[in-house]
């Protein structure tokens, strides 16, 4: 989209304090301010606001940065709040020589009776109005707020004059941040008035709700954005997920790449009320965009995530996996869930036979070892007729199926499948033996026949 000549460049910012490790409410904030400044050519600052000491840990801040990069959400400026305390310290001077705060000798909360210097704005107990471009024209009447602290002593700027004061410089046009930052606003552009700074623009959005519709967070159980990467959803995915948090397009569309949302994304589409997380709907995006997967990637994200147990099987190998690509992704909707898969038995058999009671083999409608015994010798005469190009799903039904109606599917298929699986539930017998190959689907009838007439 171009900028207009005669409209200022615009800045957007993601500034979280690294404090804990980011969920996916607090992500799905930096994408909609990174889409906004992507759509209109502008600017997305990252700004790491670690001013409070005791709680702000690298560990954390490394997160936030991993996560980003992992969306692809690249900023084009970086900040630490930390960093720039001497220009806070400067502004708050220029407010207290100017009249417009001063320090006040208060006794301190704690109970200790210390008096201490706090620095508070001096509130011109006036009706703030601005337009948020969520939520419309919104109004305050300052003069409930009082003269308000905006630092703990003439060092040590707080929150709301350390805010106006580096997106000020940073020449921030835009602020997406959440709806419990609306309150905060009134004291924001009191401070810019009194610092002759140009007021942003704001939009707040709605808060993530969990599925019990109660706020998303960390004490709910929200999960850090790495916690998805391990489990292997796919960056789109999730970035694709979190966008449709409260917003559409106004179309059925529902999957989209990063460029589509850059040319779609639009503030004024943004619900008010609060957006719920819903599981089901992530699990449903990312599955849509492992099918856009290419082969080769596909393959080695599914290779990727292959537990330890399975690769050791004596039938492992790349060949082998590649064979039941298709039934692993219609099985899963985010890679981790192989690890699932491993754990109900659902892998193992395609690579090793598996040992299991004979009365498994047994049809519930009759299970009387001599007809199974009759049926799976019958089974394993009809495919020892086929040749290894004929060994396919399609052609090996063909050539089972006329027996099959014949004697009773249950009959005969239920016992082919058990033999090869060794499992109550697994993908139909004919899809089995095109995945085993002839020489193992035989192998394992053979053995299946003998355990039966012992």
């Amino acid at each position: 989209m171009e900028q207009k000549n005669n409209e200022k460049k615009v800045v957007t910012r993601f500034a979280p304090s690294p404090t804990g490790l980011l969920h996916l409410g607090n992500y799905r904030t930096a994408i909609f301010s990174y889409l906004f400044a992507k759509q209109h050519d502008g600017k997305f600052v990252l700004r790491i606001e670690d001013t409070d000491r005791a709680r702000s840990k690298k560990e954390y801040e490394d997160n936030i940065l991993e996560s980003l990069k992992w969306l692809g959400l690249s900023h084009d400026e970086f900040y630490r709040q930390s960093e720039r305390v001497e220009r806070h310290r400067f502004f708050l001077e220029k407010l207290i020589s100017e009249g417009k705060a001063y320090i006040s000798k208060e006794e301190s909360k704690d109970g200790s009776g210390e008096i201490k210097e706090i620095v508070r704005f001096k509130n011109p107990n006036k009706v703030v109005a601005f337009t948020d471009l969520i939520r419309g024209e919104i109004k305050t009447n300052t003069t409930d707020l009082g003269d308000f602290v905006i630092a703990k002593n003439i060092h040590e700027p707080l929150f709301h004059l350390a805010v106006v004061v580096d997106d000020m410089e940073m020449g921030v046009t835009h602020i997406v941040r959440g709806e419990d930052h609306i309150p905060n606003t009134p004291r924001h552009i009191l401070i810019y008035e009194a610092l002759g700074g140009n007021i942003p623009q704001y939009a707040h959005l709605p808060l993530v709700l969990s599925e019990d519709r109660t706020k998303l967070s960390k004490r709910k159980g929200a999960k850090p954005i790495t916690f998805y990467r391990e489990e292997g959803y796919l960056p789109e995915g999730i970035l694709n997920f979190l966008s449709l948090v409260g917003w559409n397009d106004g179309t059925e569309d529902e999957i989209f790449t990063m460029q589509d949302l850059v040319e779609r994304f639009d503030l004024s589409r943004v619900h008010k009320a609060g957006a719920i997380f819903n599981v089901t709907k992530l699990e449903w995006v990312n599955k849509e965009h492992m099918k856009r997967l290419a082969p080769e990637v596909l393959f080695a994200e599914i290779e990727r995530f292959v537990p330890e147990e399975i690769r050791i099987l004596s039938g492992y190998s790349k060949d082998a996996l590649k064979r039941i690509i298709p039934i692993i992704t219609d099985k899963i909707s985010h890679f981790g869930e192989m690890r699932t898969m491993a754990q109900e038995g659902e892998l193992a058999y395609f690579f090793e036979a598996q040992q299991y009671l004979v009365e498994g083999l047994l049809w519930k409608k009759n299970p009387e070892k001599s007809a199974a015994i009759q049926h799976l010798d019958s089974v394993a005469n009809i495919l020892g007729n086929l040749n290894e190009g004929e060994f396919e799903m399609e052609k090996i039904k063909a050539a089972l199926w006329d027996y099959a109606e014949k004697e009773g599917r249950g009959d005969v298929l239920w016992p082919m499948r058990f033999a090869l699986s060794g499992k109550d539930r697994s993908p139909d017998p004919f899809v089995l033996a095109s995945v085993l190959g002839k020489k193992e689907t035989l192998k394992r009838l053979h053995d299946a026949i003998a355990l039966l007439k012992k």
